[in-house]
């Protein structure tokens, strides 16, 4: 179990690559890296949506079709092709007026820890390098790409009551 007060979250940042995807990534007969994604992980993002959490996207990553993906479950806050995360956090946090201890966000490697010692509510998968999990909060009993992202979204939704809530839960 997350340990934080999960009815302060208004909002979840996810790192793609290692997080809402597998770490090893298949290349294409391009050239171009695929990703992966997990089922469960979008039920559970296009539910937080549909109850009012606001779930954003930061990554290095600079393919369209995430955000094509994510775009499709209600994410409307996918910034691509991050250098430097930290500074899109502060833009992002600044657009909606939330404080750091409102947001929780994933992440597995070193690009993530600068936001990862700003927010209130940390939170790794299980296959983070041990520099993230040091400074976690929370560390998932799921892989990224396999699970982990519905793991601390579904902790989140229930502590605000708003886990199977009501009809919304039972189609996409």
């Amino acid at each position: 179990m997350i340990n934080y007060d999960l009815k302060k979250i208004r909002t979840i940042i996810f790192d793609i690559d290692g997080v809402l995807s597998a770490e090893t990534i298949p290349l294409g007969d391009d050239g171009q890296p695929r990703r992966t994604v997990n089922i469960k992980d979008g039920y559970a993002i296009q539910l937080a949506v549909k109850m009012g959490l606001r779930i954003a996207i930061i990554t290095g990553c600079k393919i369209e079709a995430v955000a094509t993906r994510y775009r499709g479950l209600g994410v409307e806050d996918i910034h691509l092709g991050c250098a430097v995360k930290l500074d899109t956090y502060e833009n992002y946090k600044a657009t909606y007026g939330y404080a750091d201890d409102e947001v929780m966000y994933m992440g597995d490697d070193i690009p993530d820890l600068e936001i990862m010692r700003r927010v209130g509510c940390p939170v790794c998968p299980k296959d983070a390098c041990a520099e993230v999990k040091e400074v976690s909060l929370y560390v998932s009993d799921y892989a990224g790409g396999y699970g982990c992202g519905r793991d601390v979204i579904e902790q989140t939704l229930r502590a605000q009551g708003h886990w199977l809530k009501d009809e919304r839960a039972f189609g996409w």
